[in-house]
Order: C-alpha cells, then structure tokens, then sequence
C-alpha cells in the first residue's frame, strides 16, 4: 500500500506504566552511580497508594545499595512525575521491596567465566533498530508527534501555567500517507487527567494550541476528529486508576509500531542486558544508515544467545529504497562496530547512569545529552558509512 493512515500512541510520564518504567531505571541509574558494572534487573508494580519492587541486583566492587535507598528513590520519582493525590502521594503510599541478589549461574556466564571465556549477552533473544528520513529526528512521525504533545503539555503542568492538569495522560496521532509520504493529519486523541474543577471546553483549548505547535502547519485534523477526553471526564487516573506495570510499553518506547520489536523491554535492566544495549546499538546503526544517505528508512535485527558475545546474526533491510546492496551494508555495520555486550557498551558509554531521562516520552529521536545520555542518537558513524553510496 502506498495511501493508507497509520496510527500512533503516546502515554505520558504520569502513566501508571511509565512511572512503573522511571522507577525503574531510577534504580539503575543508582546501581549505576556506584558501581558501572553493576547488574540490575528491577520490576515495579505501582497501584493505589503502592509500589512494589521486586527483581535482582549485584554490585562488583563491593558497593552497597540498601533497600532503603531504593525505596527512597521510588518516592522521590513519583514526587517529581507530581502525583499528590488521595489515591497516590509520594509521602504517603506504601513502597515493598523484594529486591534479592542475582543468580551466581547468570553472572558466571555473562561475566566471562563460562564456556566462551568472553562477557557474554544476558540473555538470549532479537532486538531491532529502525530509522525513517521521514522527520529531522529519524522517527515515524505519528509517533513523534505523540510524544511531543504530551511532554509540551506536562511542561505546562509542571510550570503551573495550567494548574487544572493531573500527571496521567495519553495521546494518539493518525496520519495520512499518499505514495508513501505523509501528507497530513486525519485524526488526534488527547486524554488527560484533570482537576475535578476543570470543564471539559477549558480542556479542548488548552490542549488545542499545543496539537497546532507540534503538528506542520496545515496538519490540525478536523474539528470532528480532534478528540479531547472522549469518556467526557477524567479525575481518577494514575496509578489509583489503573496499576501500572514495567514493560508495558514497549511500542510507545520505540517506535509506535512503524518497525518490528523483539519483545523485551528496556527500563529496569543495566546496559549488559541485550535486550536494552543491543536495542540501543541498532537504534544507532540504523540512524546512521540513513543520515549517510545510504536509504530513506531501514530497520537492522540482531540476535543472541545467553552467555555468548558475539551476535548469531545481523540483518538490514532498507525496505526498496537502499543506495547499496544490503548484505554490505551489513558487511560494513559489522567492521565498524562490535556489537558484543562489551563492545556495545564501551561505544556509546552505557555504563553511566543515563538511563532515567530515557523512561518516558521515548527512547529514540532524543538529542544526545551532555552527560551521555542518549549516545545512541548520534550520527557519527555515517561519513564513513557515505563510502558505500
């Protein structure tokens, strides 16, 4: 099909999910702090005036984290998202911790002590990368703009401009694509969580203007299709509303379902775990294939197996519109990065703790920060790349 829609979500930093997911990799980042080595696999559970942990955790210098400090971390995560609620408070609500040490027989083989001698993946599965020319940021737009709506408004939750909005939020873009170029917008969704003072109208124009800001101009769907809290009211949300879970959304964290995903999630896991690294590294393949001019999108799936270095496989597809046959693209991917665990790592600067900016409004289409945060953004690998055009 070259005319069709395509549709994408978004869920804000207050969604029960996402503050599941900011937990989450606030742990990380804390493992990380202490020790750059550290393995940490952590599972948050938020609900009504609760949050659970659970998962494993080893430090390799000796450095301790106490479950106090992570208990602390899940509060003051939640007080910066802005849940003071009945139903959730940051002071108030409970925090279990049932955070244990990591199985001896996972870090024999991931730490280079088993049969391969070498650091080998966490675990075994796929993973992709995707990039589209279609926005400067290399992402599906519909997607894109998802994103952008919902963090331009938190902004203005967290500014006090409009003191009517709550943290929990969704929204969700439908463009219009002719030959396989999109040519503007058929529908936008916008539910957001609101003070019981709040009238349905005052929600539409303070919503209204920030839809026209990130969508091109001319693109504001008709008035018809632009749904604003179509239930009609939105008071309880959150995690009083709904429990919230880490991993759920791993669509809205990549690419809004323009491209393939291999099932595992991010947040929670320290970089030596594929699923999060090796996602990261063909993110940052793919983007520099297409920055270096060598196709308008392509999308790049590596494999793994448990306690082997070393990827099974690698694989391009540049969906038509590549300027050079695939397997060398793929061919010259490999010579210019390693893509095992420590390889991964060591190029984009994973062992930092970086990883809590990543937990909400995407992990892709991100501007690389100052202390390596989002390094897999960068296109510095696509002047050598260009060689092949």
């Amino acid at each position: 099909m070259t005319s069709y829609d395509f549709t994408s979500e978004s869920v804000s930093e207050g969604h029960p999910d996402k503050v599941a997911d900011q937990i989450s990799d606030a742990i990380v980042d804390l493992f990380l702090s202490r020790d750059p080595r550290a393995k940490v696999a952590v599972e948050t559970l938020t609900t009504t005036n609760r949050v659970v942990l659970a998962g494993e955790v080893r430090t390799t210098n000796g450095a301790e984290v106490s479950l106090e400090e992570m208990n602390q971390v899940a509060r003051d995560v939640v007080k910066r998202i802005g849940y003071e609620q009945e139903g959730f408070h940051w002071e108030t609500m409970s925090v279990e911790n049932h955070v244990h040490g990591q199985s001896a027989e996972i870090a024999m083989g991931v730490e280079g002590e088993g049969t391969y001698k070498q650091e080998g993946a966490g675990d075994q599965g796929i993973m992709f990368g995707y990039a589209t020319d279609e926005t400067p940021e290399m992402m599906p737009p519909a997607l894109l703009y998802s994103h952008q709506i919902l963090k331009k408004l938190a902004e203005l939750r967290h500014s006090g401009a409009e003191e009517v909005l709550e943290p929990d939020a969704k929204s969700q873009v439908t463009l219009r694509y002719e030959n396989g170029v999109p040519v503007g917008v058929n529908a936008v969704v916008v539910s957001h969580q609101h003070k019981a003072n709040a009238s349905l109208d005052g929600l539409r124009e303070i919503i209204r203007p920030v839809v026209a800001e990130v969508l091109p101009n001319g693109w504001f769907p008709p008035e018809d299709k632009f749904y604003v809290n179509p239930t009609g009211r939105f008071v309880i949300g959150g995690p009083d509303g709904d429990a919230g879970l880490t991993g759920r959304k791993i669509i809205v964290d990549t690419y809004g379902g323009a491209a393939p995903h291999g099932g595992g999630a991010f947040s929670g896991k320290d970089p030596s775990k594929v699923d999060r690294s090796a996602a990261y590294a063909t993110r940052y393949l793919a983007k520099n294939v297409v920055a270096a001019g060598l196709a308008k999108k392509c999308v790049i799936q590596v494999s793994y197996a448990i306690g082997v270095a070393e990827p099974l496989s690698i694989f391009v597809d540049t969906f038509g519109t590549g300027r050079a046959p695939e397997a060398k693209i793929a061919a010259a991917l490999r010579e210019l990065f390693d893509l095992s665990p420590r390889g991964i790592r060591t190029h984009l600067g994973l062992d930092a703790p970086i990883y809590a900016p990543s937990a909400a409004y995407g992990h892709f289409g991100r501007t690389p920060g100052p202390n390596g945060e989002f390094s897999w953004e960068k296109t510095d690998l696509a002047a050598e790349l260009r060689g092949l055009n």
